[in-house]
């Protein structure tokens, strides 16, 4: 049986989101999800307020997080060719859930220490990023960046600094011309690998799907095969970028490899044209925890 009731994959302001919280549960109840989990970047600084909002609405929250990894393997240049991506990625996406009903607020705790620091990491890579604006004769304000993120701040918020500014028309152009990798103000930070964050997250009670796997311009089944050797619990073969013909190819992959899967919009806003749920995904591949 399938179902689109399940979106596992969305954000707010807390990290590069459009709307609130509070927004964000609400459309996606109106769009019909039952389950909802709230993965900002590297921040659970929305957890507490995203409970309240989906009790309101009458949905389930489920604790998540999207953490930024360090790349797991090279890109090959068939499949970024075959699916249309120009770039090779410079981070790869672990999506961490600890569901209500099998962790405890203590394992929910010990995660949140872990994961500070790579929060933390952003505002002084952010520092540096403004400085590079600077050097490059744009005023930008730190103080004004920051106050643009409610959690977790990071280039998109950056971005909208440059656009209120006048030095990009959109986020888009901002990341062409200044923030996307290799671009003039774009700089790295400490990231975990993806085993290291797997394990980090197992420790705590949690469990981890690989988000959007299109991205990362590798063969579907050597994908899943090195993620099911590194304790990767599940990959999200259902998302809003995936074409159809990628998300059979990853469900049978993965499927191969014993891997369960997860399905999310990735909604970080309505002026973005997306739209929350309307993902669905096979009821009996999700990981235990959920189904």
């Amino acid at each position: 049986m399938w179902s689109d009731a399940f979106d596992l994959h969305s954000h707010s302001t807390n990290s590069d989101g459009e709307h609130a919280v509070d927004r964000v549960a609400e459309l996606m109840a109106e769009a019909g999800v039952k389950h909802w989990a709230l993965t900002d970047h590297d921040t659970i600084a929305g957890w507490d307020e995203a409970k309240r909002a989906a009790q309101h609405v009458g949905i389930e929250f489920i604790p998540g997080v999207e953490i930024t990894c360090e790349p797991g393997l090279p890109v090959c240049e068939h499949e970024m060719q075959l699916w249309q991506r120009d770039r090779a990625p410079s981070s790869w996406h672990l999506l961490a859930y600890f569901p209500s009903a099998t962790t405890s607020q203590l394992q929910r705790e010990e995660f949140r220490q872990w994961l500070a620091p790579l929060g933390e990491s952003r505002g002084p890579r952010m520092e540096k990023m403004v400085a590079l604006a600077h050097q490059h004769g744009m005023n930008i304000d730190l103080d004004s960046v920051m106050a643009r993120a409610e959690g977790s701040v990071g280039r998109p918020h950056l971005a909208d600094e440059l656009i209120a500014k006048g030095f990009a028309v959109d986020r888009q152009d901002a990341f062409d011309k200044w923030l996307g990798d290799g671009r003039p103000l774009a700089i790295t930070r400490s990231k975990p690998s993806i085993e290291e964050a797997t394990k980090a997250v197992h420790s705590c009670g949690g469990f981890v799907s690989l988000a959007h796997p299109i991205y990362y311009g590798v063969e579907a089944h050597k994908l899943a095969k090195h993620c099911s050797a590194l304790g990767v619990d599940a990959i999200e073969c259902f998302h809003r970028s995936h074409p159809d013909s990628y998300r059979y190819a990853m469900m049978m992959a993965a499927r191969e490899h014993g891997m369960h899967l997860t399905a999310g919009s990735d909604f970080h806003g309505l002026s973005s044209m997306q739209t929350p749920g309307k993902t669905p995904l096979p009821l009996a591949d999700l990981p235990p925890s959920l189904g």
